[in-house]
């Protein structure tokens, strides 16, 4: 069901140039602004079922976009069904602290490059350690429940790994973590600032600040099995800052939200904010482009897909599914089961008034 109030209406009262944004969050702000709005034309399509014809506007894509993201992440979980082993998967969120929040607005690409990279080197220390090569999915989060700025990686492991002989080990360890909360954390901090150190970041202050608190690492129970896994992911990949769901009024100055209060054990409370503040908070969000946010790594890397992986899973007797991902993005609304195909494209004048009547059906179209 449609939300009421979008985080669109919110853009739609904020002038972006009174705000200190780059071009390329302005950009993204005006496509997230035009999104299935006549700005963008439109297309007509046609059901081969029952024939029933809709309009639709064109959305903008964008992976900002709260409303744009239903379908890739319905397609990028049935995509990893494929990649399932069968050993325990283990949930593990890596924070980065608050100290480097203003290099993260100013070097974002740095910052969460190096994120991806210290998570990846600790757990892989840890899986030498135990004489295993490990694997990971980590999907980037920039934002907390109120917009603030927030890194963390949340990083899901599989429990088992391959050897040096390349003989899969199914459990690394008997109990319900992975490996020590308190030893990733010491790992991940020294891994991080090399990194930065790496990157001639060399603010001795800000270095030495860095060891004097603990660094977060928080790790849930295994889950139960590899269905479960696929549906957690879901909760994650290609999540945005704000779904819509949680906006709950939209004025010409400010806009009320819902959100999570963690410190009050996870109570829905409402905040309201001016709509230039809503949309500052929101843009420290928008990544670099063509920045990659959701990485895969060592067993379940790319370079493994290509054989290795697939080599691996024959081995463990594990079925991989046949069929093409599929999602109910070109199913018809009225019928549920034909497939929608477009009779007519149309530009920012609005659909064709052939096309307005109401309850209009057309002739079923064919494919040939």
């Amino acid at each position: 069901m449609q939300a009421a109030c979008e985080v669109a209406d919110v853009l739609r009262q904020t002038v972006l140039t009174n705000l200190s944004l780059n071009v390329h969050q302005q950009k993204t702000l005006r496509a997230l602004q035009q999104c299935r709005t006549a700005a963008l034309g439109g297309h007509v399509d046609a059901c081969d079922g029952c024939g029933n014809i809709s309009i639709s506007y064109n959305s903008c894509r964008n992976r900002h976009c709260p409303k744009c993201q239903g379908h890739k992440r319905e397609e990028w979980i049935q995509a990893r069904e494929a990649d399932l082993l069968p050993c325990t998967y283990y949930h593990v969120v890596f924070t980065l602290p608050q100290e480097l929040n203003a290099l993260a607005l100013h070097q974002p690409r740095l910052m969460y490059d190096s994120l991806f990279t210290s998570v990846w080197h600790t757990l892989k220390q840890f899986g030498a350690t135990a004489a295993v090569q490990l694997g990971m999915i980590s999907i980037l989060h920039t934002w907390g429940q109120n917009l603030s700025l927030h890194p963390h990686l949340h990083c899901i492991v599989p429990g088992g790994g391959v050897d040096a002989q390349g003989q899969w080990q199914k459990q690394l360890r008997s109990n319900k973590y992975l490996f020590s909360v308190k030893a990733m954390s010491k790992v991940f901090r020294a891994k991080y600032v090399q990194c930065l150190r790496a990157e001639k970041i060399e603010d001795k202050v800000l270095l030495q600040s860095l060891f004097t608190k603990n660094w977060v690492v928080y790790a849930k129970r295994p889950f139960g099995g590899p269905k479960q896994v696929i549906e957690y992911l879901g909760r994650y990949t290609h999540k945005v800052a704000i779904s819509n769901s949680r906006i709950k009024n939209v004025t010409e100055s400010e806009v009320t939200f819902n959100y999570k209060d963690y410190k009050a054990a996870g109570i829905t409370k409402q905040t309201t904010l001016a709509n230039a503040e809503f949309t500052r908070r929101f843009a420290q969000h928008i990544l670099p482009g063509r920045f990659v946010r959701i990485r895969h790594y060592g067993i379940l890397s790319s370079n493994w897909k290509r054989g290795k992986l697939q080599n691996l899973q024959a081995t463990l007797k594990v079925e991989r599914p046949l069929q093409a991902p599929k999602t109910m993005l070109r199913k018809c609304p009225c019928c549920k089961t034909g497939t929608l195909i477009t009779i007519d494209v149309f530009g920012k004048r609005g659909p064709p008034g052939k096309y307005l009547l109401a309850n209009q059906t057309a002739p079923v179209p064919t494919i040939l």
